[in-house]
C-alpha cells in the first residue's frame, strides 16, 4: 500500500470520505512499522474529534442472524436520520489464517446505504472474534462523523469481554431451542448483555421464542445486580420480518438516558480508555521483546531442548527472561 501526506487521511475523514476513511483503517490494520508510525498520527489528530458516538456490541451463537439483524437494526437508525459505521470481525482461518470478509455481501442493503459504513476486518488470533485494532477502527469511525458504531462479533463464546470493555451497551442475540450444548456459554455471555433478544421470532417459532424469553428473564434474575445498575431486557424479534427492531432501539435509548444521568457512561467510557491504554502497551512490549537482538535464534535453541525433555518449559520460560 502506498502511502500518501498525513493531511490527505485527515482531511479526507473530517470530510467523510469513506474511500479515505478505509484507506486510515487499512493503515491502523497493517503491521509494518512505516504504516504504524503514520497511523498514530492519524489517530492522535482525530482524537479529539472522537468520543461522541454510541458503541454498541452485538454478539450471539452461530445461525442467530446477527448480520441479518445488523442490516434490519442499522436500515432502521438511518431511516431515523442517524449515521451508523458497522465493524463485522470476521474469523480468520487457524489454518490458512484467511478470511471470508463477506459481510457487505451478508448485508445488501445496508451496503448500498449513504448513511452507512460497513468494515469488515480479520479477528486474527484475537479471542472473543475482535480484530486488535477495533478500538483505533472505532475512533477513526467517530471522527468520520458516525452516530452509532455497531460492533459485530464472531460470537463463538470466547472471551466476549474484549468487545464488552469496548462499547457502551452490549446486546446478545439468542434463537429459540437451540439445544442444551450452548448452555455452557450462555452464562457468562449473559452476565454482560443489557439486553437479550430472541431472534427469528416468527411462524411456528413465536411459541418457543415466548417460552426462551421467560426462561432467559428468570435466569438473569439470579444474577448479580450490574455496576451501571441496568435492569438487562428480554424481548422477542424478528430481523427477516422486520419486528422488535424499533423496540430494540428504544431499550438502548432508554439505557443510555438512565446511564447518563448517573454518571456510569461516562465512568465506563474512561475505563475503555484505560483498557485500551494498557493493551496497547502491553502489544507494544511483546513487539519489543520478539524484536530483540538474537533472541530469535535463541528460542529456537531453547524451544528445542523443551522438545527433547532437556528442559521444563517453566526453567525455558525463565531462561529467555534472564531470571
Amino acid at each position: 500500500m502506498k502511502t500518501k501526506e498525513l493531511s490527505y487521511y485527515t482531511n479526507g475523514i473530517e470530510a467523510k470520505n469513506t474511500v479515505i476513511l478505509s484507506q486510515s483503517i487499512t493503515l491502523v490494520e497493517s503491521s509494518k512499522k512505516e504504516h504504524q508510525v503514520l497511523a498514530q498520527q492519524i489517530i492522535n489528530h482525530c482524537l479529539p474529534l472522537s468520543g461522541n458516538s454510541i458503541r454498541i456490541g452485538i454478539t450471539g451463537v452461530p445461525g442467530v442472524g446477527k448480520s441479518t439483524f445488523i442490516e434490519a437494526f442499522g436500515t432502521f437508525l438511518t431511516g431515523i436520520g442517524k449515521k451508523i459505521a458497522v465493524l463485522a470481525i470476521d474469523p480468520t482461518s487457524q489454518q490458512s489464517r484467511g478470511s471470508i470478509l463477506g459481510d457487505k455481501t451478508r448485508m445488501d442493503n445496508l451496503a448500498v446505504n449513504p448513511d452507512a459504513y460497513i468494515r469488515p476486518s480479520a479477528s486474527g488470533k484475537t479471542l472473543g472474534g475482535v480484530g486488535q485494532k477495533t478500538h483505533e477502527t472505532i475512533l477513526l469511525c467517530e471522527a468520520a462523523g458516525y452516530e452509532i458504531i455497531l460492533v459485530e462479533t464472531v460470537g463463538v463464546g470466547q472471551s466476549e469481554t474484549e468487545v464488552f470493555s469496548m462499547t457502551d451497551f452490549f446486546l446478545l442475540l439468542m434463537i429459540a431451542g437451540a439445544g442444551d450444548e450452548l448452555q455452557g456459554i450462555k452464562r457468562g455471555i449473559m452476565e454482560m448483555a443489557d439486553a437479550i433478544l430472541i431472534n427469528k421470532a416468527e411462524g411456528d417459532n413465536l411459541i418457543k421464542a415466548k417460552q426462551a424469553r421467560r426462561e432467559y428473564a428468570n435466569a438473569l434474575h439470579l444474577f448479580p445486580a450490574k455496576e451501571s445498575d441496568w435492569i438487562p431486557h428480554v424481548e422477542l424479534c424478528s430481523a427477516l420480518q422486520n419486528t422488535g427492531i424499533e423496540e430494540a432501539w428504544n431499550i438502548i435509548e432508554s439505557y443510555l438516558v438512565k446511564t447518563k444521568t448517573t454518571g456510569y457512561f461516562e465512568k465506563n467510557r474512561k475505563r475503555q480508555t484505560k483498557d485500551w491504554f494498557y493493551k496497547f502497551l502491553n502489544h507494544q512490549v511483546l513487539t519489543s521483546f520478539y524484536e530483540g537482538n538474537g533472541i530469535t535464534e535463541q528460542l529456537k535453541e531453547i524451544e528445542q531442548q523443551v522438545l527433547n525433555g532437556e528442559i521444563s518449559p517453566f526453567e525455558a520460560s525463565r531462561i529467555v527472561m534472564g531470571n
